[in-house]
């Protein structure tokens, strides 16, 4: 260790006292954190690249420092899938710091896990209060039935007015409009539940009609339209 003069000059002075860290929330615990491998939870983090034109959520479960799930979810860019495909396989086994400090191939994963960083060492995980933490493999409950990524996809003109594209619960066939052409409801496949009932042996169209529902006030439209092109 060098010191610069000026401090090999200067007279020592003892130090107060020192009650550490302040504790954080983890996995049921407080725990005055000091080394990496002292953190565990499961958590979430969010980012955008530079232009701004895709995003990622990433869920991370981590246990004693080291990444032992990852959930790499993106939208907007379609070379941000390929990024999350090698995200994926590079972030479990890791430890934290090491993927802070980890090129995840794209912009806005690497954000999301700075996020997530900071979300996490700061005691701000999902799994704060919850005794012993959350299992490996619960990043899977954000997916739901059919390990679907939840999608929200709308899109809107001023001359022609919105159209629902795919909802939480899949992808829309047909919006319900009623007299005044206002939007009561839609019609939707489960994307997921169709590809299941596919992968069992049922037929493709029967598949789709199985895995077709609607919400809203579908049944009582006067119109209805096909999103994508009416």
């Amino acid at each position: 260790m060098q010191y610069s003069h000026e401090v090999e000059l200067m007279q020592c002075v003892a130090k107060g006292c020192n009650h550490g860290p302040a504790p954080i929330p983890e996995e049921g615990k407080w725990v005055q954190v000091r080394q990496i491998n002292e953190i565990s939870g499961l958590t979430h983090g969010c980012g955008c690249c530079a232009p701004q034109q895709g995003t990622c959520k990433l869920t991370l479960n981590i246990k004693e420092g080291v990444i032992e799930e990852a959930l790499v979810e993106t939208i907007g860019c379609s070379g941000m899938t390929h990024s999350a495909a090698m995200a994926a396989e590079i972030l479990p086994g890791k430890t934290l710091l090491e993927a802070l400090n980890t090129d995840l191939v794209c912009d806005a994963i690497n954000v999301a896990m700075r996020e997530l960083f900071l979300q996490i060492v700061y005691g701000r995980s999902q799994s704060a209060f919850s005794d012993a933490g959350l299992p490996v493999g619960a990043g899977l409950e954000d997916l739901g039935k059919g390990l679907r990524s939840q999608i929200g996809t709308m899109y809107s003109t001023k001359v022609k007015g919105p159209r629902y594209l795919e909802m939480a619960e899949g992808y829309v066939t047909r919006c319900a409009l009623d007299k005044n052409g206002e939007i009561i409801g839609y019609e939707y496949v489960n994307l997921g539940v169709m590809m299941k009932l596919v992968s069992e042996g049922v037929s493709g169209n029967e598949a789709l009609e199985k895995a077709k529902k609607h919400y809203g006030r579908f049944e009582n439209a006067a119109k209805y339209i096909v999103p994508r092109n009416e």
